[in-house]
């Protein structure tokens, strides 16, 4: 195998075939009509071929324990840590990677091959550190994995937090993470940003901090995390995650910190379903939406994108790994349904989220990069978003790793008595 014909690329016209070599392309050339595949080929059936699948913010150590041993009834970001903690005394090495693994395939089975998780490194033995990071080799024949150091109960206030920080770097993280809103005082929280940066910029890592997951208007790291950034010139290594306290920020003060944001040029990454789940709870009537401000972001010029963040743990009692599904339901939550946004959709699962993970040259539909890519079940960003499409095919290094068949709909008579059926594919 070694092309494949018959593909929409996006914002393009006509049809194309993408040929590789030992897991490279070598070229990608326009047809002059529908091409018969041959025996070494793939047809793509005129669908919609792209760059794999991008899950830039998942917590792999956390999934799949929701209830274990307790339900977060309140359904809070703080019952969540709390149920997590309890959870976390539970955790050993194979039940973390078996765990993970399982998570992992839910992710590859819809066309996902780049992750970024969190791991929780507020443990004093690194245990669960130490189990993704042997996930991280295991897995790379479905997925690249980025690994993050999160200090979920904090850095400067969790014992030897700063401790464990540096040592989580030295045993080979791909990531600094951090959590400010939820250390004790802003001054912790403002000491933890200076120390994970500094973390990070000395051992040449890239950052991803938990900031303001709040519907706290006072709550501001994000000045801070942007300045640092600023300042040191780091800003295509880093990324914000949540930012959910933006969509309770005083318009006055958002237009002063956009402005920073643009000389920062820091990524942004957005949860929207967990986030409408955890955020507002302590809202009566009307409910804020709880998620950061997405279509000003976009706008703004800055880099922005969509990620599950959990897939059944204790923040999050739902998920299957589909990030078509969180794109929808991002859309919707973002009032990103007008014809530009449409157009453009996947942006928000593909690129956007290469360019947070600082993929490069190891992500892309071009000659010379990774033979990596997916067929999804529609020929352009609306209709898969109008028909709830999916990811049909997903190829990596050049060979299959993933095949799936659309459902379809066999009609009946009606009762009107006559026999024939007809049968069609489901959109």
């Amino acid at each position: 195998m070694n092309h494949i014909v018959n593909a929409r690329l996006r914002h393009q016209t006509g049809l194309f075939t993408l040929h590789w070599h030992n897991g490279v392309f070598t070229a990608i050339t326009p047809q002059a009509g529908t091409r018969d595949p041959g025996p070494d080929g793939l047809d793509a059936q005129s669908r919609l071929v792209i760059p794999p699948l991008v899950e830039p913010h998942i917590h792999l150590d956390a999934a799949l324990t929701a209830g274990e041993p307790a339900w977060n009834l309140s359904g809070t970001l703080f019952e969540g840590i709390e149920r997590w903690s309890e959870r976390k005394a539970l955790v050993t090495h194979e039940d973390t990677k078996s765990r993970a693994h399982r998570a992992i395939r839910m992710l590859a089975a819809h066309g996902i091959q780049h992750v970024r998780t969190h791991v929780d490194v507020t443990e004093p033995g690194l245990g669960t550190l130490r189990a993704l990071l042997e996930v991280r080799e295991e897995a790379r024949p479905w997925v690249d994995l980025q690994v993050v150091a999160f200090p979920q109960e904090g850095i400067e206030s969790f014992a030897n937090g700063r401790a464990l920080m540096t040592k989580a770097v030295a045993l080979g993280v791909d990531v600094v993470g951090g959590i400010p809103h939820f250390e004790n005082t802003r001054d912790q929280g403002v000491s933890s940003i200076h120390f994970l940066m500094d973390l990070a910029e000395r051992h040449d890592r890239l950052v991803d901090v938990h900031c303001d997951e709040t519907d706290d208007p006072a709550s501001r790291f994000l000045e801070v995390l942007a300045e640092a950034t600023r300042v040191r010139g780091m800003g295509a290594r880093v990324t914000a995650s949540h930012t959910t306290a933006m969509g309770s920020y005083d318009n006055a003060y958002c237009s002063k910190l956009f402005r920073l944001l643009k000389q920062a040029d820091l990524s942004f990454i957005c949860c929207p379903t967990e986030s409408i789940h955890l955020q507002g709870r302590f809202d009566t009537y009307p409910k804020r939406r709880g998620l950061t401000r997405v279509p000003e972001i976009d706008r703004a010029g800055l880099n922005v994108c969509f990620a599950q963040d959990s897939i059944v743990d204790p923040w999050y009692p739902l998920g299957n790994g589909n990030i078509l599904r969180i794109l929808d339901a991002g859309l919707h939550i973002c009032h990103m349904l007008g014809y530009d946004d449409l157009q453009r959709a996947l942006d928000f699962v593909t690129e956007h989220s290469a360019r947070a993970m600082h993929l490069g040259s190891a992500y892309g539909l071009e000659v010379g990069r990774p033979a990596n890519f997916v067929v999804l079940s529609a020929d352009t960003d609306y209709e898969v978003l109008r028909t709830q499409g999916h990811a049909l095919l997903s190829v990596r290094h050049g060979a299959v790793l993933m095949q799936r068949s659309l459902s379809e709909v066999v009609w009946g008579d009606g009762g009107g008595g006559q026999k024939p059926c007809l049968t069609a594919s489901y959109k």
